[in-house]
């Protein structure tokens, strides 16, 4: 496997990773939910599940910039799973197999899932940084 903690930024690109192992088809996003909620927990950060699984973590904001404007970003957790007819690739249990394709970065017989997960790495590498000045 490639390693895509090798491309910049390597936070951004080390989450991605991460998420690339958990299987995540639509209705079944228990797994990536639960690590993303263990995530929040290890940066001491609070969450919340509702009653139809969404997940919600809150940063507070960084002393003295409480009274900023609120800045929401919003992903889902779930990928569109589609593999090529001669592909061996069980959705539900298989990561996905990212290649390198140029200047792209794609996923070996199957979708990449890259449009919610880049979306859940972006998040996660700004949750658990600690230089990035913010409002709540």
């Amino acid at each position: 496997m490639i390693k895509l903690s090798n491309f910049e930024p390597q936070e951004l690109w080390k989450h991605f990773a991460e998420i690339l192992e958990i299987p995540r088809p639509s209705k079944k996003e228990d797994k990536i939910r639960n690590f993303l909620i263990d995530f929040a927990s290890q940066h001491k950060l609070e969450h919340h599940v509702d009653p139809a699984g969404n997940l919600l973590i809150l940063k507070p904001a960084t002393k003295g910039m409480e009274n900023r404007k609120i800045v929401v970003l919003q992903s889902h957790l779930d990928m569109v799973c589609e593999k090529n007819n001669a592909t061996v690739h069980d959705f539900e249990k298989d990561p996905i197999q990212p290649v390198i394709d140029g200047t792209w970065i794609k996923a070996s017989g199957t979708t990449l899932g890259a449009d919610d997960g880049i979306g859940i790495a972006s998040q996660m590498a700004i949750l658990a940084s600690r230089t990035i000045q913010h409002g709540p």
